[in-house]
């Protein structure tokens, strides 16, 4: 498993399994947002298996399955509120993290600038810079 951090308080990471769950409650999560729709993965790492994990080890588990037809602005919307309405840092996941920043940058437009989402993206491992367009849009459209 490999977490990598946007922001002190949102990570992503690759598909995690059952095994994961014990380093993920050592690294301080309160909160797993699985954003990989189960008709990617095998019964065993499909959210059900992930989610009861996550529960008995006492984290919070969300569900918001993303695909290029879901990205949707209630989905975007929803996302930050799963990843800002809990006490403390939250990892979500999907096939390689790819979807969990793309809706973590969608999701900052009204915050942060352009060129600072794709920097935290960046920083991350996540080359995003062919969202700038829509990136900017959403933020012209928000000032």
């Amino acid at each position: 498993m490999e977490i990598r951090p946007i922001t002190p308080r949102y990570a992503v990471s690759p598909q995690i399994t059952v095994e994961d769950v014990p380093a993920i409650v050592d690294a301080g999560f309160v909160k797993v947002i699985c954003n990989r729709p189960n008709t990617e993965v095998p019964v065993d790492m499909q959210s059900d298996a992930i989610g009861q994990a996550v529960r008995a080890a006492g984290l919070e588990y969300e569900i918001l399955e993303l695909t290029h037809q879901t990205m949707t602005p209630e989905n975007v919307t929803r996302q930050r509120d799963l990843a800002e309405n809990c006490t403390g840092p939250v990892l979500a996941y999907c096939a390689s993290g790819t979807r969990c920043s793309v809706v973590w940058a969608l999701g900052q437009c009204d915050r942060m600038s352009t060129d600072d989402i794709l920097e935290a993206t960046t920083k991350a491992g996540y080359a995003l810079e062919n969202l700038r367009p829509t990136l900017d849009q959403i933020r012209g459209s928000t000032d």
